[in-house]
């Protein structure tokens, strides 16, 4: 991939290899593999273009956060029981819902579970305790919500053409909708640096409590996909209520 950093080329590279094999297969999960592999090249091309401030980090934390989600992936693929209980509710999916829902079942645990995780893994806590250092990690993460939100209406397309099921209701709520996943995007991602910021302290008490914390946040995630399963106008109702999920004070 020209232009593209070697670590985020090599991982798309895994990433469609990936994404063969599950379309080969018919799973279901090719949904939010779909949209993850689509979303990492948007990240790649927004380094190349100078869009961060820290781009090495920018990309080390690329790499590591997806490795949990390809982690998780091969270890469902290998025994479904194997794999962290948010992962397999998503990877576990009835193969009849349509395609969004895998893609937002896909999206809880990524972004709630993992990504907490992910930033623990990529920020030292002398980081976490230097003002200068976290405002830059957050500056340069808020910058990865307009690659996200930037995504939305092309994804949309894209799961539309998937087979996404599309009432009128839902034709006219399109705008709406589109919308109302960028607000939640950002909502989830604020609770997310809290949550990291929770995980951090607990690492510092030990490997028990963190292990606690991890168990805490992994029961919190996997809650939230009966809401997820819900009918009615989902994405309007978790701008509104909220997807993301917050671990309380240890």
């Amino acid at each position: 991939m020209p232009g593209m950093g070697s670590d985020v080329a090599k991982l798309v590279a895994r990433m469609e290899e990936g994404l063969a094999g599950l379309e080969a297969d018919g799973d279901p999960a090719r949904f939010f593999h779909g949209v993850y592999l689509r979303t990492t090249v948007a990240v790649g091309a927004a380094i190349d273009a100078g869009a961060f401030e820290d781009p090495a980090w920018v990309e080390e934390w690329d790499v590591d956060f997806a490795d949990l989600y390809l982690d998780a992936l091969a270890a469902h693929r290998r025994d479904p029981a194997s794999a962290p209980r948010p992962w397999q509710l998503a990877l576990g999916a009835r193969a009849d819902l349509p395609p969004e829902a895998h893609v937002l079942l896909g999206m809880n645990a990524h972004i709630n579970y993992d990504l907490p995780q992910s930033l623990v893994r990529v920020i030292p806590p002398a980081e976490f305790d230097d003002p200068a250092a976290w405002d830059l990690r957050r500056r340069d993460h808020e910058r990865i919500d307009r690659v996200l939100a930037s995504r939305v209406a092309a994804e949309d397309a894209e799961l539309h053409r998937a087979g996404g099921r599309r009432t009128r209701l839902d034709r006219a709520l399109a705008p709406v909708n589109r919308a109302a996943s960028r607000a939640f995007l950002r909502e989830s991602r604020r609770k997310v640096w809290a949550n990291a910021g929770q995980l951090d302290a607990a690492r510092r008490r030990g490997p028990e409590a963190h292990a606690r914390r991890l168990a805490d946040l992994e029961a919190a995630a996997a809650a939230r996909v009966d809401d997820l399963l819900r009918g009615g106008p989902v994405l309007v109702r978790l701008a509104v209520r909220g997807f993301g999920v917050l671990l309380p004070p240890a």
